[in-house]
């Protein structure tokens, strides 16, 4: 599928615009994943203390890119790499599957290209794999993004106490969910500020 242009009625001011889309990993992005993943500011919200090491992300890129139950892609921005996004536990049986995301390019914060982010994986979760339910995990301790989902429409489901062990200390974890009825009740005033924001939206690529 070809990337396309979503949620714009009118042709945008391009001086003023940010134009953010989702690619499908390629090959050429193995070592900037690396670095990504070993990231300080990334790798304090991920489960692992550990630093990845060469072979490992090898074998973890060549199963992302394999698995027909996974997607990956790189966030760009007017056509820069930010960042990771994924969906990972695809059940069509159950009609649900997880994701996560960051931005480990500095520059990509602030500029509501998270909220853009969302907006589209959301999208692809209900309107091209058409599945019922969007659920994550994420650490208490990163408020940010557990108040960015929960702008979109989610609802934490669960708090798992000292679930995770993170620089030696025990940390809760939230379970959060969004159903494709709390989409439908959140989409339109959250396109309508993106527009706002001058975000112009590029749908995920198969």
């Amino acid at each position: 599928m070809s990337a396309r242009a979503v949620l714009v009625e009118q042709e945008p001011d391009q001086s003023t615009t940010t134009q953010v889309g989702l690619r499908r990993i390629l090959a050429g992005d193995r070592a900037r994943l690396l670095a990504w993943r070993n990231d300080p500011a990334v790798a304090a919200f991920m489960y692992c203390d550990d630093r990845i090491t060469p072979k490992a992300h090898r074998l973890w890129f060549d199963q992302a890119r394999a698995d027909p139950n996974r997607r990956f892609w790189i966030i760009e921005a007017d056509g820069l790499p930010m960042g990771l996004a994924s969906l990972t536990d695809i059940d069509l049986r159950h009609r649900r599957c997880s994701w996560a995301y960051y931005l480990a390019a500095p520059e990509a914060r602030g500029r509501g290209i998270g909220s853009a982010v969302e907006f589209l994986v959301i999208e692809y979760v209900f309107s091209v794999l058409a599945l019922d339910k969007l659920w994550c995990e994420v650490l208490a301790s990163n408020e940010p993004v557990w108040r960015l989902h929960e702008r979109h429409g989610f609802q934490r489901e669960a708090v798992f106490r000292q679930h995770i062990l993170k620089a030696g200390l025990r940390q809760d974890v939230f379970g959060m969910g969004l159903t494709i009825q709390d989409w439908t009740a959140h989409r339109q005033p959250l396109a309508a500020r993106l527009k706002d924001k001058n975000i112009q939206l590029v749908a995920a690529t198969e």
